[in-house]
């Protein structure tokens, strides 16, 4: 391949929309995922410092075995075993059951990090507060929901926002749940116009694109939010 052919910008300009499109199909698959593993992890989190000792050993066992689980290993069991063995179709539409099994593989995944980060924000909140809690009448449950959630969610905006960045990249191994998202286009343009620099700079730039406003907008809410002590 000549140096022309290296610095053709054309396959860019002739696949664009479709790439816009792939990226579309990454923003979608982060957002839900980053909402799922949200709500899982903070159940995750209530369960690790739960009074009862069966919840807090289910929600460490989840975390251990997740947290060094590679992802790739996780989105395989979700299409080869999920799908291909337990047959569980959400869609007749194999690109929609790829994205929902892709999904729920981001989703379990993600919120063992989650879950240790807010873990570490509770870990923030003086203990008085709990004790004060219980002093007045108030349960575990209504404790962590009106006085040591909010406090702990707003300690950990920032580790937050590092855990969502990385799991926007980690859409990059969505195809092994069957998804199609922008590292997947990436790799059909290289197979297709070869492996040149425009193409690669363009999808470089694409994520970037995506990490770096989340990563200013999470430092910003953190500043804005942050806990006085």
């Amino acid at each position: 391949m000549n140096l022309h052919a290296l610095l053709d910008f054309g396959p860019l300009q002739q696949e664009f929309g479709t790439v816009m499109k792939a990226f579309w199909g990454t923003i979608r698959l982060a957002l839900l995922a980053g909402i799922g593993s949200l709500i899982l992890g903070t159940v995750l989190a209530a369960m690790r410092v739960s009074p009862t000792p069966v919840l807090r050993a289910a929600g460490a066992l989840y975390v251990y075995v997740f947290r060094n689980t590679p992802l790739t290993l996780v989105l395989l069991f979700c299409s080869l075993g999920l799908s291909d063995t337990l047959h569980l179709q959400i869609s007749d539409d194999p690109s929609t059951n790829g994205f929902w099994l892709a999904t729920i593989g981001m989703t379990i995944y993600t919120a063992s990090f989650v879950c240790e980060s807010l873990r570490a924000g509770i870990n923030t909140v003086p203990l008085g507060q709990a004790e004060a809690a219980r002093s007045i009448g108030l349960t575990f449950t209504q404790s962590l929901r009106l006085i040591v959630l909010p406090q702990a969610f707003r300690a950990v905006i920032a580790p937050l926002g590092s855990v969502f960045i990385a799991m926007i990249k980690n859409t990059t191994v969505a195809l092994a749940a069957g998804y199609f998202e922008a590292s997947a286009q990436m790799k059909q343009m290289f197979d297709t116009y070869g492996g040149t620099i425009p193409i690669f700079l363009g999808f470089a730039i694409g994520f970037m694109v995506l990490t770096l406003p989340t990563g200013f907008f999470f430092s910003w809410l953190s500043k804005r939010l942050a806990v006085a002590r």
